[in-house]
């Protein structure tokens, strides 16, 4: 059974960082493409960045860095020079079928990690 669990979100000063990660057990990850989303209330949830299985990266957000460490199962993502515009419940989100960005694509997700911006 994949799971997948978020952690290394908090409350932040405005231009501070965090690292996120998202381990993944149950499964292989370097079979599997991870993806970073995150969502406010009242909003749908957007694309932050993924990474595919060939180990490539798309980002959809500036100040962000993903990175995967298949011997640790973990996918990281680095979050830099944070804004109150990027609190938000940050989920990650696995899948070993579809190695794209879409939200619809991915099958397995965590229960999302809050990342809270502000002074």
């Amino acid at each position: 059974q994949v799971q997948v669990v978020e952690s290394g979100g908090g409350l932040v000063q405005p231009g501070g960082s965090l690292r996120l990660s998202c381990k993944v057990s149950g499964a292989t990850l370097a079979d599997y493409a991870v993806g970073w989303f995150r969502q406010t209330p009242g909003k749908e949830r957007e694309r932050v960045s993924c990474t595919s299985v060939s180990g490539g990266s798309i980002y959809f957000e500036d100040s962000v860095t993903i990175s995967r460490d298949n011997a640790k199962n973990t996918v990281y993502l680095q979050i830099s020079s944070l804004k109150p515009a990027d609190t938000a419940v940050y989920y990650c989100a696995a899948d070993p079928t579809h190695d794209s960005c879409e939200l619809t694509d991915y099958q397995y997700w965590g229960q999302g990690t809050q990342v809270t911006v502000s002074s």
